[in-house]
């Protein structure tokens, strides 16, 4: 499967490869306001150089794509990325696609969006552009989003996309404060994809 950069474009939301160049742009993002980031893994403005630096070595490794989210003018008001895209070690014999070039499994985050453009078509295009691609063109089995348990904000808007929670995980990954946080790990498998994609195209309108 080639793990290469790409561009989604949509009405609201443009998705194109994060590139060193968006440092200043998303230094001002993390500069503020941060009132919505209270549990999510947001870079300090300081600490954006080295968080685009770790983002392009993932992808250069080919173990993610990532890409600034912007506004149909090109404006930068955030980042995500598509990573643990996985191709599953299947039975002898029992692998449905052999041979071919696609991925069972990926997961969407590390997103972060200026406040402004929360809530907004720009974030429900943007998964709709992402899970598109995870389910058209990868043909995923499944994709995953997940969250700090604290984060009601995050969690409403991952439901809201009609993702299926399968449970809390604990003391998962690192949370913000420096501990281990327990996480709400939620699905979308491929036969849930076709409603889901028309709900989120509904909403756009």
């Amino acid at each position: 499967m080639p793990i290469e950069p790409l561009t989604l474009q949509g009405r609201f939301v443009l998705l194109r490869p994060l590139a060193r160049g968006d440092v200043p742009a998303l230094r001002a993002l993390a500069a503020g306001p941060r009132g919505t980031f209270e549990w999510a893994l947001v870079p300090a403005p300081e600490q954006v150089e080295r968080y685009v630096e770790s983002a392009l070595a993932q992808m250069g490794r080919r173990a993610a794509v990532v890409f600034a989210i912007c506004l149909p003018s090109g404006e930068v008001v955030g980042c995500t990325r598509l990573f643990d895209l996985q191709r599953w070690e299947w039975p002898e014999g029992k692998d449905p696609r052999p041979g071919q070039d696609v991925l069972d499994a990926a997961e969407i985050g590390y997103t972060w969006l200026a406040e402004r453009a929360q809530r907004t078509a720009v974030n429900t295009e943007a998964k709709l552009l992402l899970l598109r691609h995870a389910f058209g063109t990868w043909r995923c089995f499944r994709v995953t989003l997940k969250t700090d348990e604290r984060n009601a904000r995050s969690r409403r808007a991952i439901e809201r996309l009609g993702a299926h929670l399968d449970g809390i995980l604990r003391s998962f990954q690192p949370a913000v404060e420096g501990r281990p946080r327990n996480t709400a790990y939620y699905t979308i498998l491929d036969h849930e994809w076709p409603q889901i994609e028309r709900r989120l195209q509904a909403k756009l309108g």
